[in-house]
């Protein structure tokens, strides 16, 4: 029987550490590999660092998903994943999240010690559903209007909040008629993933509407463009925008937050439990 990890116990917010094992990802894409090889020294250095900063979930992904990112394929993602999960299980106490979308990764995963399965696709893509039921793991449901090469080609909602929200509802109940527990359902109203800021903007503002269907809220904010389109800042300036977000979402009642900058939000959960509790 597989045991859900005790970072995973939400009764507090908790921290997840972005790994991305990707050549190509927006922020850290690449920072991985020497002689366009994943190097697992520097994997293994960059996983106890996010560890010892404060991280409770590693999420590994190995498909990029910024603007307008390709589709690897399915032997790509599993050659780029699920070693970094074996070496996690083996020599880390934290709870392994798999971002991704591909039910062979999924069952891989699951069999090498993963904990989670975040998918950015809600488990739409064929076979996807059956295989996160099968692991038994918690799942994380994302909503992303189109896909990774065309997400922000034009955006279009009439109520973005109504219509992201019920998205997630209609992905839950797939989830629960395929035989998952609702205490292993959580959502992430995707950020960036086919919003224009105004649209993300909406999202955070009435964020408590998500979390009143009663399962918990994983936010991503870290780095993101909707950042750089409120301060005029690069990528690499984006982190006091991205850490004043994150206090908005615990505000607002998020349970998660998934970074790429471990030790400052560290301290932004730990001074908000202190107040808080």
């Amino acid at each position: 029987m597989i045991k859900t990890h005790r970072f995973l116990d939400l009764s507090r917010p908790r921290l997840m550490a972005i790994v991305n094992a990707t050549p190509d990802s927006f922020s850290d894409g690449g920072e991985l590999y020497s002689n366009d090889q994943l190097n697992a020294d520097l994997i293994g250095k960059r996983i106890e660092q996010l560890v010892k900063d404060g991280a409770e979930i590693i999420d590994i992904g190995g498909e990029s998903t910024r603007p307008g990112a390709a589709v690897v394929s399915e032997q790509q993602e599993l050659d780029r994943v699920i070693p970094i999960v074996e070496w996690v299980a083996q020599h880390c106490d934290v709870a392994i999240s798999v971002d991704t979308s591909s039910p062979a990764v999924m069952g891989e995963a699951a069999l090498k010690g993963a904990h989670l399965i975040n998918d950015v696709r809600a488990l739409t893509r064929e076979g996807a559903l059956a295989a996160t039921a099968k692991t038994g793991l918690p799942v994380c449901l994302m909503h992303m209007q189109g896909t990774p090469a065309t997400m922000q080609a034009s955006p279009d909602y009439q109520n973005v909040v109504t219509e992201v929200n019920n998205f997630l509802q209609q992905r839950v109940l797939a989830c629960l008629e395929e035989g998952m527990a609702p205490s292993k359902i959580w959502l992430d109203p995707g950020f960036g993933f086919g919003k224009t800021l105004e649209h993300n903007v909406a999202l955070v503002r009435q964020l408590p509407e998500l979390v009143s269907l009663g399962f918990p809220v994983l936010v991503g904010f870290s780095r993101k463009s909707m950042i750089g389109q409120i301060l005029g800042h690069p990528v690499e300036e984006r982190l006091i925008g991205s850490l004043a977000l994150g206090v908005m979402a615990l505000e607002r009642g998020a349970k998660i937050l998934r970074v790429h900058d471990v030790r400052a939000t560290r301290d932004i959960i730990d001074t908000y439990v202190a107040i808080n509790s």
